[in-house]
């Protein structure tokens, strides 16, 4: 694996990690629904970019 495709897989588990951390740390005391579905799509939108930004040079 090269450094730069190691960078962004670490990038990517920090981001899913947050995913299941912050809900159950940061977010316990907030009981409205759309806290952590906020959270949770603010991330994926996250992954989606990273994921357009490692494949978007697959094609050349």
């Amino acid at each position: 694996m090269k450094s730069a495709e190691l960078k962004w897989a670490l990038l990517i588990l920090a981001i899913v990690l947050l995913g299941y951390i912050l809900p159950y740390t940061l977010l316990t005391n907030v009981t409205a629904w759309y806290g952590s579905f906020l959270l949770w799509t603010g991330l994926a939108i996250a992954i989606i970019g990273i994921n357009y930004l490692i494949s978007r040079k697959w094609g050349e």
